[in-house]
């Protein structure tokens, strides 16, 4: 069975559960690290004239038609 929780990690690399937990079981595990929504926000603001460029092409009109009936 899968199970997420969530942790922070202090700067020497312990992992602390947030919620408080019982156990931890030992074995194999995947740790995700997020990225802080800042981030993701000014990376989609960056990548915000480069795209603008593409989706303004006629061709994409074209491609996404038959997504908008009312056109």
């Amino acid at each position: 069975m899968l199970q997420t929780i969530e942790v922070e990690i202090d700067a020497s690399g312990r992992v602390h559960p947030i919620e408080p937990f019982e156990h931890l079981p030992s074995g194999p595990a995947l740790l995700t690290f997020l990225t802080p929504v800042e981030q993701v926000a000014e990376t989609a603001l960056l990548a915000e004239p480069a795209l603008t460029e593409d989706w303004l092409k006629p061709e994409e009109d074209e491609a996404w038609a038959h997504l908008q009936p009312d056109r």
